[in-house]
């Protein structure tokens, strides 16, 4: 599960795993929020359909 929460300037997204528990993300700007995105949800490394993760990425553009 992710989660995002917009704190003034801070986008601090939260990455949480029934294996790995919690992990935090601090971006300074949505490009750099976005920069980790593409790198985190690459097509080579996505395990699920187009669809889903062009959902996934539609979700991080309206934050």
């Amino acid at each position: 599960m992710l989660t995002v929460e917009v704190n003034g300037k801070q986008l601090i997204l939260r990455e949480i795993s029934d294996q790995w528990g919690e992990d935090c993300h601090t971006f300074l700007s949505r490009p750099e929020m976005m920069h980790w995105v593409n790198e985190r949800f690459s097509k080579e490394r996505f395990q699920g359909t187009d669809e889903e993760l062009e959902n996934i990425m539609e979700a991080f553009r309206q934050v």
